[in-house]
């Protein structure tokens, strides 16, 4: 516990206004309690429901370790939240502290949203960040963020009990785009379907991302966002890839579930899935599938040349960030050094409870649960740190209609059209894209 901990390492200014704050002083002082506890507001966005009660009992916890501040924590569902905060923002009641989306923090910070956490934390903290996560928290060289958890999009997931009575070796998965295709053919049989990948144009738009930087080595926009580069002849192959899996019916042919939801695999509609790690947890959690969990084994997923060390998923996952405009920045800031950077034995109870489907970007917390029983005996946990994480790139974040604009042409491409018309139109969409939002020379880097 820490009673009265003392712990902020903030610039001389900050500290004048926090003890303004404490005392009820200053125009722009905290809110604070009737004791003089400063109160930061802390929206978390509603997650799965083992995720709300794991903040709620965190909060609780932090509230007790110490004297000077007290959270209050508030859930706010996914399809509301955008709305809440702008309203909030508009208002001038954002939260102090809130999830934020590895996607939206580049964006944030160029929009001047989030505080520099690297002037409010200790430098140690950072230094535990895993390399190839660090890129995702950082702007202009200072931190803004804090990551809570990574979430691979692309796993592949596959029936070892399938796999053996179609031939094939269940400790060999396939590594290449043609391997895959050849096990699909293989599986597909009896009513099975031997794979499911995304297939239509909104789920193509996210869900190709790792494969788009396993076929071209980048996305489909110049570096610097000044022109598009959809007509890179390596998405051909791409498109090849997908067509043969639809075209010959190694899939289902309809969406009937998104690519985010694995109900097509848990069912038995399929052999082999394409999905996030997320996957894992719907899995798990439905007693229904049970049988078809048992016998499911985990994979990187196949890269265009069998090379398993190129990225064929991006991460997504969320992180804590604390709003530029905070007038409590130091508690802010506090709360999430003990939530998220703290002990790494906080960060293995909330990996075991979400069933290993979510993985941690710290160090510390990556070795705590190497060196726990239960954690180390997990087949899934294992596959994905070793093989997909260290790999792994970021999520773009350019505007969603540039992702609309390459998942549509990928789809057509998919389905049988012709794929170099295809992307000759999304060229020419996400020139516009970058016509219209002048994002010439705007990549926040």
């Amino acid at each position: 516990m820490h009673k009265s901990r003392k712990r902020w390492a903030a610039p001389a200014a900050v500290l004048t206004a926090a003890v303004l704050a404490l005392t009820g002083c200053g125009a722009n002082s905290a809110p604070a309690t009737e004791d003089g506890k400063s109160v930061v507001t802390f929206w978390q966005q509603k997650f799965e429901d083992y995720q709300q009660a794991w903040f709620k009992e965190q909060v609780e916890e932090y509230n007790a370790s110490q004297d000077d501040v007290v959270v209050k924590l508030q859930v706010v569902p996914a399809d509301t939240w955008d709305q809440k905060l702008k309203a909030a923002q508009a208002a001038g009641k954002q939260p102090d502290v809130r999830t934020t989306s590895y996607g939206n923090i580049k964006p944030g910070v160029a929009n001047g949203h989030f505080a520099e956490l690297g002037e409010l934390m200790d430098a140690e903290a950072f230094d535990d960040i895993q390399p190839n996560v660090q890129d995702f928290v950082t702007s202009e060289g200072g931190y803004y963020a804090y990551p809570l958890l990574v979430e691979p999009s692309t796993v592949l997931f596959y029936r070892t009990d399938l796999f053996e009575a179609a031939g094939l070796d269940p400790d060999t998965p396939p590594t290449s785009w043609a391997e895959l295709v050849e096990a699909s053919r293989a599986l597909t049989k009896d009513g099975v379907y031997g794979m499911n990948i995304g297939q239509v144009a909104l789920d193509l738009a996210w869900s190709s991302w790792g494969l788009q930087y396993n076929a071209a080595g980048d996305l489909p926009i110049a570096e610097d966002w000044s022109e598009a580069n959809a007509t890179d002849p390596a998405y051909l192959e791409l498109a090849d890839f997908y067509g043969t899996l639809y075209q010959e019916k190694l899939m289902p042919q309809e969406a009937t579930y998104p690519y985010a939801d694995c109900s097509f695999y848990g069912e038995g509609t399929v052999a082999m899935s394409a999905c996030g790690s997320w996957a894992i947890g719907q899995l798990s959690g439905n007693p229904d599938w049970k049988e078809v969990l048992a016998n499911t084994a985990v994979a990187a997923f196949p890269s265009a040349d069998g090379d398993q060390t190129t990225p064929t998923s991006t991460l997504g996952g969320w992180t804590l960030t604390v709003d530029a405009k905070s007038k409590a920045k130091e508690g802010a800031a506090d709360f999430i050094s003990w939530l998220v950077a703290g002990e790494p034995e906080r960060m293995v109870d909330f990996f075991k409870a979400s069933g290993y489907s979510k993985y941690p970007a710290r160090i510390s917390v990556g070795e705590a649960l190497a060196a726990d029983p239960e954690a180390s005996g997990n087949p899934f946990l294992t596959v994905v740190s070793e093989t997909i994480l260290p790999y792994a790139k970021a999520e773009p974040a350019y505007p969603w209609d540039i992702s609309v604009a390459f998942g549509t042409a990928l789809e057509k491409a998919m389905k049988g059209g012709d794929a170099a018309a295809a992307f000759e139109e999304a060229q020419v969409a996400i020139d516009g894209v970058i016509e219209k939002q002048k994002l010439a020379g705007t990549n926040p880097q």
